[in-house]
């Protein structure tokens, strides 16, 4: 019989994370808009499922937290994100001792489906993490990625930004202080490009007009000197005999 202080749940977490131990879980599928390997939900189910019937133990879910909220996708598509924390009960068919792991999912959605899908995701969260499941024949250090940010449209919209930064190019005392504004704004600046190259024409137009305001005027040209050449010699000064 077990004691206490070892109950079956732990020897069967500890015996499925030995098995992945051996060989993990490969990423084997490539999401092709964002170019990137994952595990998918049903990978995790078929190597857990018969191990967690093996040991006998079982995956009990349970919602903790469950956020819904409406946002525009591409093209104005009407989306649905759905956030959620879950809990799952890991119990031992043994002895019913049980160890409880959390996990959060989100998803985005068209239709019903946002919060079966942040399910899974908590899911595959809570179960990588809980047994320790490596990537099969890959390195998380073999690639380097870098996130690529992207700026949205600001509340007030492009038309409004855009002129409150020329009135802001416009008070603008000096080079240093134009600059400041332009450090400032690059991100969006460059989403301005993008999205509105109207009116990040006439941005740039007004910082080209507030620089050369601000510029210092340009000293007088001196006088070139003459040349040997042409310079005039004066006649002899004839002397009274």
């Amino acid at each position: 019989m077990t004691s206490p202080a070892c109950p079956h749940v732990y020897r069967a977490i500890n015996a499925i994370t030995a098995q992945f131990a051996k060989d993990g879980i490969a990423k084997s599928h490539t999401n092709l808009k964002d170019q990137y390997q994952y595990r998918s939900i049903d990978d995790v189910l078929n190597r857990l499922g018969p191990l967690l019937a093996k040991h006998r133990l079982c995956v009990l879910p349970r919602v903790l937290k469950h956020r819904t909220r409406e946002c525009a996708g591409e093209q104005d598509a009407m989306l649905v994100s759905v956030r959620l924390l879950a809990a799952f009960d890991l119990v031992s068919a043994r002895d019913g001792s049980c160890h409880t792991v959390q996990g959060w999912g989100e998803a985005l959605d068209g239709g019903d489906k946002g919060t079966a899908k942040a399910m899974s995701s908590a899911y595959k969260s809570a179960m990588l993490q809980a047994f320790c499941i490596p990537v099969a024949n890959d390195d998380a250090d073999a690639a380097s990625h870098r996130l690529k940010v992207r700026e949205v449209e600001p509340v007030e919209g492009w038309q409004t930004w855009s002129e409150g930064n020329l009135d802001m190019i416009k008070a603008c005392e000096s080079g240093q202080a134009l600059d400041r504004v332009r450090t400032r704004q690059a991100s969006l600046l460059a989403a301005l490009k993008r999205e509105r190259a109207e009116l990040y024409a006439q941005v740039g137009e007004g910082f080209a007009t507030r620089s050369q305001q601000l510029s210092p005027p340009a000293p007088p040209k001196k006088p070139a000197k003459p040349t040997a050449t042409e310079i005039e010699l004066s006649p002899p000064e004839t002397v009274d005999a």
